[in-house]
């Protein structure tokens, strides 16, 4: 399908535009373009109308006037040199005018043509800036007062040589003078406020289409990393690594899901596990705690990583509760029926941002491994922590009596079997609890 072709004007607006130039650049080269245009086109009219109303000046200054205008047109287009381009139209504008004034006469019998001449100035501000243009209106004023003074003191030889221009004429053409020069003017300013307005109209809408792309990738950012981390990277160069007193650690292992996923298709296995593992991120985030990664099977969660104030081990606790009892109940997410080992641990850890290009946050130290091992001696179904993490439990959770499992790296551990929040926290329990805080 063939595409429309531009309209004349705006193949001619647009012509001299280099890939290079910056909008400011290409609004004033369209400009003085269509300036050019508009001078050229006034010019031949007036000279047109002058004939066919009597006065048969030489067509040699107007002629000679468009000659130049279009050769210094094509001169720019072949050459791409806008600066000369610039400086040399405008000074056809100015002087030109004045040049054919004083070939008709005086200001009267030219009927102030030289008006014409203050396009230069308010093109100079509109093609080269405010502080430029100022040059240009003093020279216009310099012209304009020579002009005066030749016509005030040879007012008596002009009246004897010039020739004779009919008043109705004269009047006629000051009218014409003061409407062509005022509407080329009106058009020109139009013309920038309405690029100018198209301009800011699509620079605002490229910055809005910025700010929602940083907000998708701020977004996206938090997905991967902590609030609080995802902002420093923003901001700071070096190594992000934290040491952390106090980490409350969970992984959650699916039971058997090797064995399990070697009788399923790729996408049946990806779906299994973005249900179960969708649906414990939210159990995350409505604990508040933060979701560290996956791996493989393996879900791993931390509390106090972003300065909780207190509290988030028994958080830690509530979310595995509530992500063993999902999968007991919700058979929407859980359509396999599958089971879960679930591991707690609690202490310190260091947590920081590994490598530069598809980073991840994640956690090292012996709490981690400790957790880890834990999830894989577990039960399936249930929930096991270390010692630290009873004791701070024990006030508001019952728990089965310890059993000690021998751990690879750890030797003989006690673990203990979380089975619920307490109906009634015991004296001895909460006695027990604050003796061993």
């Amino acid at each position: 399908m063939n595409q429309p072709q531009p309209t004349l004007f705006r193949a001619l607006s647009t012509a001299g535009f280099n890939p290079d130039d910056d909008a400011e650049t290409r609004l004033k080269k369209s400009l003085l373009i269509f300036a050019t245009g508009l001078v050229s086109l006034g010019s031949m009219l007036w000279l047109f109308l002058y004939w066919q109303m009597g006065p048969q000046f030489s067509s040699t200054a107007p002629f000679v006037f468009q000659l130049l205008l279009v050769s210094n047109l094509v001169f720019f287009l072949k050459s791409g040199n806008f600066s000369f381009f610039r400086y040399s139209q405008l000074a056809l504008f100015l002087f030109m005018p004045f040049v054919v004034q004083w070939s008709i006469g005086n200001f009267i019998t030219a009927s102030g043509i030289s008006l014409w001449g203050l396009l230069a100035p308010i093109g100079a501000v509109l093609f080269f800036g405010v502080r430029e243009s100022a040059a240009w209106f003093f020279a216009y004023l310099f012209l304009t007062a020579l002009s005066g003074f030749f016509d005030y003191f040879l007012a008596d030889s002009f009246a004897a040589t010039a020739s004779r221009v009919p008043i109705r004429v004269s009047v006629f053409f000051f009218a014409l003078n003061f409407a062509a020069v005022s509407t080329i003017v009106y058009l020109l300013l139009r013309y920038s406020t309405q690029e100018k307005a198209k301009a800011q109209a699509s620079l605002e809408e490229t910055h809005r289409l910025l700010q929602d792309e940083q907000e998708r990738s701020e977004r996206l950012l938090l997905n991967i990393l902590p609030g609080p981390i995802a902002e420093r990277l923003k901001y700071e160069k070096q190594t992000i690594a934290d040491g952390f007193a106090d980490v409350t650690v969970m992984f959650v292992d699916i039971v058997n899901f090797t064995k399990l996923a070697e009788g399923m298709s790729p996408q049946q296995v990806f779906a299994m596990l973005n249900r179960i593992f969708s649906s414990f991120d939210e159990l995350a985030e409505q604990f508040g705690m933060e979701k560290i990664k996956t791996i493989g099977d393996a879900y791993m969660v931390a509390g106090g990583l972003n300065n909780e104030q207190g509290g988030y081990t028994q958080a830690i606790a509530e979310l595995a509760l509530a992500m063993r009892d999902l999968l007991r109940t919700d058979f929407e997410v859980n359509s396999l029926h599958l089971e879960v080992r679930i591991g707690i641990g609690t202490g310190p850890v260091v947590a920081g941002v590994v490598g530069k290009k598809k980073f991840i946050y994640d956690l090292w130290g012996d709490t981690v491994n400790l957790a880890s091992r834990i999830t894989s001696e577990g039960v399936p179904g249930m929930v096991h922590v270390d010692e630290t993490t009873y004791r701070r439990l024990a006030e508001c959770f019952e728990f089965k009596a310890p059993q000690i499992i021998h751990l690879k790296g750890k030797g003989n551990t006690p673990v203990y079997c979380l089975l619920g929040p307490r109906a009634d926290p015991s004296p001895v329990a909460a006695v027990s609890s604050a003796a061993s805080a």
